[in-house]
């Protein structure tokens, strides 16, 4: 236990770092690539709109912006979660469950974190959208809210694919002494998509894209996977200091990040459209109005 609240003190100093995502021209490849990725049966509008889901992608970030502290404090703790935190719980299945157990560890929500729920809801909120369109398929507004929901939807899912989003080791091996070893390495993890130069194209290609049956299970599975590579991070940490001539494990290392990511985000669009398919939408909703 006491071992437990020294990690919450070393993890309240450098939580005023700002928790970068995937540069933001990462996410625009990544996103672009996940909507070349999708099946035939997705929707022709989805499929045919890479730059515009991208094109949202980044708001999730410009939210946080200081301009607009009220939207900052909501969305700032979306981007990771760092499961360390729970000791021997399992990672709740919704947000309830979440903020119930941070309550009795007696830890702020936001400092371990809400990517999974932001994650799930936006996943179900562009099914409900897509649960719209299906309705109402030549409504260019319902069209238009899908792909919003959908950039939403591709940056948490992207960032959780970022193993360094899912850990208090985000920034920097935290030390007994409250130093960090590879500090700085975040953000160089996060540029690389970008600095590499992947092309959205080669992510897409032999990609399986596979709808999910049970979504917050499938989540945490995800978080359990992604975490398990943060050791791989760290051994790369040298690699990471020069990206402009970067080794052959960074640059194997970064693709393998990159396509798991876009396989990740496509099941969840394609996920989101089979629940769309049992979604009962108000009766005193009309779209043709």
């Amino acid at each position: 236990m006491k071992r437990f609240y020294n990690i919450l003190i070393l993890f309240s100093i450098f939580l005023t770092t700002p928790a970068w995502a995937w540069w933001g021209g990462g996410h625009d490849i990544l996103t672009q690539a996940a909507v070349k990725a999708l099946p035939e049966e997705m929707p022709e509008f989805f499929r045919s709109a890479e730059k515009m889901v991208a094109h949202c992608v980044y708001d999730p970030d410009i939210s946080k912006e200081r301009g607009t502290p009220h939207a900052r404090q909501a969305e700032y703790g979306e981007h990771y979660i760092d499961i360390e935190l729970f000791g021997e719980h399992p990672i709740p299945e919704g947000r309830e469950a979440h903020i119930k157990l941070c309550a009795e560890l007696e830890i702020a929500p936001r400092t371990v974190g809400t990517l999974p729920y932001a994650l799930a809801e936006w996943t179900e909120r562009l099914a409900v959208a897509f649960a719209e369109y299906r309705k109402w398929p030549d409504n260019p507004m319902i069209q238009n809210k899908c792909f919003l929901y959908a950039g939403f939807l591709s940056h948490y899912a992207q960032d959780m694919c970022q193993p360094l989003h899912l850990t208090i080791h985000f920034d920097g091996i935290v030390q007994e002494d409250g130093s960090k070893l590879h500090k700085g390495i975040h953000e160089k993890v996060d540029s690389a998509i970008e600095v590499l130069r992947l092309d959205p194209t080669e992510l897409a290609k032999a990609q399986t894209v596979e709808a999910i049956s049970d979504l917050m299970p499938a989540i945490i599975k995800q978080i359990k996977a992604e975490h398990s590579l943060v050791d791989s991070v760290y051994a790369l940490a040298e690699d990471y200091q020069d990206l402009k001539n970067p080794s052959p494990a960074l640059v194997d290392f970064t693709n393998d990040r990159a396509r798991e990511a876009v396989r990740w985000t496509a099941s969840l669009y394609l996920t989101a459209w089979k629940l769309s398919e049992d979604i009962k939408l108000p009766g005193w909703l009309d779209r043709a109005k």
